[in-house]
């Protein structure tokens, strides 16, 4: 950073102040705690979903404290989207930030083999736990207190401030991607989306889902089997739900061709999956299945386009449709992604390639590693988030938030309060510097 750069940079940020903060958050335990326990407390869940309002309510309540102006509006009835820009006093020279989380949490299963209530904090010593505290309620919770801080202890941002809570992310539903199709992401500099990955910083691969289905344009009865089957039957006809048995193994073949002839550093080999996950099909048992729908689920690599994807699968079907009499006068016809898993049975999740040379990674990694005495690990998720529609939308953005995967869904969730606090710190630290950092021309210059 060249003198005038960092001239600039200390007339705005407050080295004093932003170490007051620091030492502040440290000793935030009880506070953060209660914010915890409060978003705990609002049960989530999705499905059923349609339940996050007055969670966001609270949340949105938090960020106009902490100087930050609203914009709300239904995904679904009762799942608000909630977006606070806290505007920098130089956004056409300071570099500007996205927070982004995601408010619904994931189903609790069967509440009596919880040690207690999932949606009441449990404590005990550094261990919290309850449903959302890994994913990703811990994460907002400490987001929500790191900007309390910088509000209360004075600390200026000169780029703007945007902070996400989006809804239906444990069910595959468009939260996120509402928010950039209403442009509130164009022109950001960089994006962390606070989903669980340990304080690793992370890059994913994508998701789609898809429906094949294979139809007869006619109906027979059960009887009329037998003149299918032989030479000389004299019907042309088939069961659905046979030839796509067919194109279930054609997907297998491609699945396993995949697992040869495509890799990404970080993943092993075969993460790009074809999971046949729901097949429907048939009348009832006194007539031969006219219809049979397939849902699968496909992984792709985070330098894959699911839609090239998508192209690939529908070619290789079509060909191996050619090969079969019937499906050749009757190929399958395909139906992919969606808004919804619970609306229109459908999901997306483009993926993220980390940009490692990014200065927002850079500086991200640099101030973890003061929050917890330790380079950060940049590694690649093995799930998915919501960190794809920003890419797509055109913002650099990383995976960086508190909890382990494994705590993430499972019964009796929790998250470590200690690493709550680094998190907490470090996202604080970065916030005061990145939206303090001039914006630069090149690449060179960052």
């Amino acid at each position: 950073m060249g003198e005038p750069e960092a001239r600039q940079k200390a007339e705005i940020l407050d080295g004093a102040k932003l170490q007051h903060a620091v030492q502040r958050i440290r000793g935030s335990r009880d506070e953060l705690l209660a914010i915890l326990e409060r978003l705990v407390g609002y049960a989530t869940v999705s499905p059923p979903a349609r339940n996050t309002a007055v969670a966001q309510d609270f949340l949105a309540n938090e960020l106009e404290a902490a100087g930050f102006g609203i914009s709300r509006w239904e995904l679904y009835p009762g799942d608000p989207v909630v977006v606070g820009i806290k505007p920098g006093a130089r956004p056409d020279s300071c570099r500007s930030l996205i927070l982004n989380g995601h408010m619904d949490v994931a189903e609790v299963g069967k509440p009596g083999e919880w040690l207690g209530d999932p949606f009441k904090l449990h404590v005990d010593g550094d261990w919290a736990v309850g449903r959302g505290t890994a994913d990703m309620k811990g994460a907002l919770a400490a987001a929500l207190l790191a900007i309390r801080i910088l509000k209360d202890e004075g600390i200026l941002l000169g780029g703007n401030l945007q902070f996400q809570s989006a809804v239906g992310e444990e069910a595959g539903e468009a939260g996120t991607r509402s928010i950039t199709e209403r442009g509130l992401a164009d022109g950001y500099d960089y994006a962390v989306v606070m989903d669980t990955s340990n304080l690793a910083i992370q890059g994913q691969g994508g998701v789609i889902t898809g429906w094949l289905t294979v139809q007869s344009p006619q109906v027979h009865h059960d009887g009329m089997r037998a003149s299918m089957l032989h030479a000389g039957g004299g019907v042309f006809g088939a069961s659905a739900i046979e030839k796509m048995a067919k194109l279930i193994g054609c997907l297998q073949e491609l699945e396993r061709h995949w697992a040869v002839v495509k890799q990404y550093p970080g993943f092993p080999l075969g993460v790009t999956t074809i999971n046949p996950a729901v097949i429907e099909g048939g009348r009832h048992a006194a007539f031969v299945a006219d219809s049979c729908r397939l849902w699968i689920t496909v992984h792709v690599y985070p330098d894959e386009d699911y839609q090239a994807v998508t192209r690939e699968i529908e070619e290789h079907i079509r060909y191996a449709a050619m090969a079969d009499p019937w499906l050749r006068e009757h190929p399958p016809t395909f139906q992919w992604g969606g808004r919804s898993m619970i609306e229109d049975r459908g999901e997306i999740f483009p993926s993220l390639e980390l940009d490692r040379q990014h200065p927002g990674l850079d500086c991200l990694a640099g101030c973890h590693e003061e929050a917890a005495g330790r380079k950060p690990e940049i590694s690649m998720s093995p799930s998915v988030t919501d960190a794809g529609w920003l890419a797509e939308a055109g913002v650099p953005a990383a995976i960086y938030g508190p909890g382990l995967l494994s705590e993430a869904h499972g019964v009796n969730e929790g998250v470590s309060v200690a690493e709550l606090l680094t998190f907490a710190e470090s996202l604080l630290r970065f916030i005061a510097v990145w939206c303090n950092s001039p914006k630069t021309e090149g690449r060179e210059d960052q």
